[in-house]
């Protein structure tokens, strides 16, 4: 319908725009990289998994929400020795990600397992979408 604006989600399988850039050699993003997740949605339960391995969750790891957008922060430091090859990343590494509508964000919890980070949200009822509202001709003089 012409002149309708309707909102559109990427599919899940679709590539976010930091995405592409993961494994690019060169750090596109200020030194920070990407957290690479899973996300599902089963049940009422909006899940995040996130890959961390090697990270202390109580000293390196940092999950805020803030207007319906959740982000995970870490931080992981390099050991200085001589002579050595490494292919681990080290730095800053970071994601923010939309919550769909109905999350609660007050019952967010989290866990941390063998290296992966579990973010639950429950979502609860979502407001019925947008209507357009038909506008009749009154009666003219």
């Amino acid at each position: 319908m012409a002149g309708e604006m309707m909102h559109r989600r990427a599919p899940h399988w679709w590539p976010t725009f930091s995405d592409w850039f993961e494994d690019l050699p060169v750090d596109l993003r200020m030194g920070e990289h990407v957290i690479r997740v899973e996300e599902s949605e089963h049940e009422g339960m909006y899940t995040v998994k996130a890959e961390l391995p090697g990270m202390d969750p109580e000293k390196d790891v940092e999950i805020t929400v803030e207007g319906g957008v959740l982000t995970i922060r870490a931080e992981r430091a390099e050991e200085k020795r001589e002579k050595q090859r490494s292919e681990f990343r080290y730095g800053f590494f970071t994601r923010s990600l939309r919550l769909p509508e109905g999350v609660s964000e007050a019952d967010i919890t989290a866990t941390f397992d063998k290296g992966v980070l579990t973010v639950t949200c429950p979502v609860g009822q979502v407001e019925a979408p947008a209507r357009r509202i038909r506008i009749g001709h009154g009666a003219t003089d």
